[in-house]
């Protein structure tokens, strides 16, 4: 392995790492806070993975970037989707999240996941109530979260069994019982409004092609809606906070997965290139995801003032490729942000982490902080918020799926007529390839649709076998 200009004690040679990433933030506050002191603490804790200077990692590539471990973080996942130990019984509400994480992150890991379709028709069939939607474990009440990822998981193995499994008619007018005369979605009946309901319910009602129209008695109708979607993005849009960034409902503190979760829900109601700009501040929104990112860990936090976590590398890092998409096609093409919207010189000393000019957020930070900070490198596997942290589903799935939106670049090749509820735009994958890759081409994982957070294919197979229905 040749590494580039750079050699150590007797002649070894020794990676290239920009100082971005191995040194701390040249600025630093003098008045130390509860944050600040949690923060250089995490800083601390990561520079000697992001560096390898206590050899974490085994064999770093020509950039100090270590290899996917892809043969034991998929043994780690088909372990999740095993027997579990006994102190997982407070987990039992959330058992259709665990179907959703680890069958989403195996097929990111290139695995095929059809075998476990009998398994989990079995399971989640009696977790699907009569009054529609999808209980988080037996007996319990359904639950938007849970339905959504139980729908998601079914689609991940997909087959028409997994597809017969949704009782659509019943799902039809749960979501109708849901919808809330100011536009939104509760999460259950009775429930919390959020803006995780405006999301999980657009992609159920999108993916399993649902009537648009509400049932006689939903509680919207009071409000003079007729529609599932009716007054839903308007809704959104008082979700943005003064910040610029999401919240979980209006008046609330931003948050980046409810980001993530608003322009999911934006981009089903109508093509991004029409509705980010319509129902959202864009500029401000931009401002605020770019601030959750920072050196040298290079990964995102959620929220203002809150330290790095492996799993906004989906919830903020996926917003970058809606984004992104949404501006190239707005301008007609893929071709370069306008220069304002570029980004600034690097100070003297300090190199820029973005690969080009063009990108709105630094790709190869965030690939650094997931494959030098987030692996468990232990016999364990699986993936991590942050190196103090022990590897689990949830993290391992949406690292994984920032994993994927830093090293793929999506383009809207066709877009909707205006207006066009549930029709498609047609987004298309490709690797990224502007600047000097940093990792190896073995560690590049799969494409997820950055809308659906699952295989483009499987959930276009989904679409077409439910637009293949008339009715229920």
């Amino acid at each position: 392995m040749s590494y580039q200009d750079s050699s150590g004690a007797g002649g070894i040679a020794v990676p290239t790492i920009p100082c971005l990433f191995t040194s701390p933030p040249p600025i630093k506050d003098n008045l130390p806070t509860e944050s600040s002191v949690l923060q250089d603490a995490t800083v601390k804790e990561c520079l000697p993975f992001l560096t390898n200077s206590s050899n974490f990692h085994a064999h770093v590539n020509t950039h100090g970037v270590p290899h996917l471990d892809r043969s034991r973080h998929v043994a780690f996942l088909h372990k999740q989707l095993g027997k579990l130990p006994p102190q997982f019984k407070a987990a039992d509400p959330s058992r259709p999240w665990f179907f959703y994480w680890c069958l989403a992150a195996l097929a990111v890991l290139g695995e095929d996941v059809e075998d476990y379709r009998s398994r989990l028709v079995g399971t989640v069939r009696p977790m699907q109530n009569q009054g529609g939607g999808f209980a988080g474990g037996f007996g319990q009440m359904s639950h938007l979260a849970t339905t959504y990822a139980t729908v998601l998981a079914l689609v991940l193995v997909g087959g028409e069994d997994a597809y017969e499994t949704v009782d659509r008619r019943a799902m039809w007018r749960w979501l109708s019982s849901l919808k809330q005369p100011d536009g939104g979605f509760q999460m259950a009946v009775g429930g919390e409004e959020d803006v995780r309901g405006a999301y999980c319910a657009a992609v159920i009602i999108s993916l399993l092609n649902l009537p648009l129209d509400l049932a006689p008695d939903s509680p919207a109708r009071a409000s003079g809606h007729t529609r599932l979607f009716d007054g839903l993005a308007e809704w959104v849009r008082r979700c943005q906070t003064y910040e610029g960034g999401i919240s979980a409902k209006p008046g609330v503190e931003a948050h980046g997965a409810y980001a993530f979760c608003a322009l999911g829900c934006l981009s089903i109601l109508d093509s991004p290139t029409r509705s980010f700009a319509k129902y959202l501040d864009v500029p401000k929104l931009m401002s605020w995801l770019s601030s959750r990112q920072d050196a040298p860990a290079a990964g995102f936090s959620g929220r203002t003032n809150k330290l790095v976590d492996g799993c906004y590398s989906h919830w903020v890092g996926g917003c970058w490729p809606l984004i992104e998409a949404s501006l190239n096609a707005a301008r007609g093409g893929s071709s370069p942000p306008p220069p304002e919207k570029q980004q600034p010189t690097p100070t003297a000393g300090r190199p820029s982490a973005a690969t080009s000019t063009a990108a709105l957020f630094s790709r190869d930070g965030l690939i650094r902080y997931i494959l030098c900070c987030c692996q468990d490198q232990s016999k364990r596997g699986g993936l991590r918020d942050k190196p103090s942290k022990i590897s689990d589903a949830y993290h391992t799935c949406y690292v994984l799926s920032g994993l994927s939106s830093a090293q793929h670049k999506w383009d809207l090749v066709t877009t909707r007529a205006d207006g066009g509820i549930l029709d498609t735009d047609e987004w298309a994958a490709s690797p990224f390839s502007e600047g000097k890759q940093i990792f190896d081409e073995e560690d590049r994982v799969k494409p997820v649709h950055p809308v659906y957070v699952i295989p483009k294919d499987k959930a276009e197979a989904a679409r077409q076998y439910f637009m293949m229905k008339t009715g229920f």
